[in-house]
Formats: C-alpha cells, structure tokens, sequence
C-alpha cells in the first residue's frame, strides 16, 4: 500500500457491503504512509498482515488490527542455500 490506506479500506468495505462476514488483508511489503495505521485501525478490516521487510512506523506498530509476521528464517535460509549452491526453489515444496 503506498498511499494512505484509502484503497485497502474501500475495498474491505466494498467486500462488507457485498455480503462478506470478515475481511482480511496480506501484504508483502506494506509502505503505510500518512494516515494509514489510522484509517485502518477504525475500518472493517479484521486484520492486516504484514512482513518485516521495512520498519514500520510507531504508529503502524501500536495499530491492533495489524499483525507483522517475520520473513528473515526465510530469506536467511534461501542465501544459505545460494551460497551452497542448494536449491532454493524446494523451500516451496
């Protein structure tokens, strides 16, 4: 997300009003800017994932609806692999 957090929010609501009971979001490498932890926190939304591939912000940090999962033993191992010359493709297996 690289704006403020408008486009998720639209459609969550979008999907709420079109009959879903929940909605979740899953982002790789979510850019919050602005006002985005905000929005986000007072939406439908029931959560927001998020990798920890950039810091996120305090604000994004005190959000609850956002859960930030770890993607270092992914890539540590996938360059451990590299460097062995391994598979990396059989993480995905």
């Amino acid at each position: 997300i690289v704006d403020s957090g408008g486009t998720l929010v639209n459609a969550a609501e979008a999907l709420v009003a079109r009959g879903a009971a929940e909605v979740s979001a899953y982002i790789s490498h979510g850019v919050l800017s602005g006002n985005a932890a905000q929005r986000i926190g007072a939406s439908v939304l029931k959560e927001l994932v998020l990798t920890d591939t950039i810091e996120a912000s305090d604000s994004v940090g005190a959000c609850a609806k956002v859960r930030r999962v770890s993607v270092a033993p992914l890539l540590g191992e996938a360059i451990r692999r590299i460097a062995n010359e391994e598979s990396v493709s059989k993480l995905f297996d």
